[in-house]
């Protein structure tokens, strides 16, 4: 059985930064969302999007010939304000982050591999902590459930699917930064008959990314170990 690593100090501090970030992420999609649904109550539609609703809303409130009321204005006026300082606070606790990716060696090694960023390598580093306590890369792939699960009995073997159990944070980050590099891979020559390539001609583009992050867990796993 695998537990959770012990962290010090230092690295709950970072991961506060992490969790508070991702809690401005989802106060701040809330209420764009409600935003949008309320201009569509009164025919006025803002495409999904964080920048289609910065760039749109503005516009509507200065429009006083679009039809919305004087109370309804006010109101989108005062959800505006409380999204745009949720942004600003995701946005102060991301700067935050970086600062502190920038000062940390092991974090500025795990940047280099394709589909991880600064807020990836920033939060696998402080939620790892010492890569030794795993055997190899694939307990590593493993504790993260980015492996199949396994329902074999009697020498056959039968994967499931991959489960939701483990670090939902960590995964999500590592399948994010995944798609990322499968959606530019016609952009990059030098990977267009590479391994990535040969795995999304054959399998289901969901498939083909989840491959991806299990491979960038494995290879995090050696670079952290050294």
């Amino acid at each position: 059985m695998r537990f959770v690593p012990i962290k010090n100090a230092e690295q709950q501090a970072v991961l506060a930064l992490h969790r508070a970030r991702q809690s401005f992420v989802v106060a701040r999609t809330a209420q764009s969302n409600q935003i949008r649904g309320r201009l569509a109550e009164f025919g006025l539609v803002i495409p999904q999007g964080i920048k289609s609703l910065t760039k749109q809303a503005p516009e509507i409130l200065e429009d006083a010939e679009n039809g919305l009321p004087g109370a309804t204005r006010q109101l989108i006026s005062r959800l505006f304000e409380h999204f745009r300082g949720l942004d600003h606070q995701m946005n102060e606790l991301e700067v935050q982050i970086r600062a502190g990716h920038r000062e940390d060696l092991k974090s500025r090694r795990l940047e280099a591999i394709p589909g991880i960023g600064p807020l990836t390598a920033s939060a696998l580093v402080a939620s790892v902590g010492d890569a030794r306590t795993f055997k190899n890369g694939r307990q590593f792939a493993a504790w993260l459930r980015l492996v199949p699960r396994q329902n074999s009995s009697g020498g056959k073997d039968k994967l499931l699917g991959i489960s939701k159990r483990g670090d939902i944070y960590l995964r999500t980050l590592l399948i994010h930064g995944a798609r990322a590099v499968l959606r530019h891979l016609h952009r990059h020559a030098d990977q267009a008959e590479g391994w990535l390539a040969r795995v999304a001609a054959r399998r289901n583009p969901n498939i083909a990314t989840v491959a991806l992050a299990n491979k960038n867990a494995r290879t995090v796993w050696a670079l952290l170990w050294c």
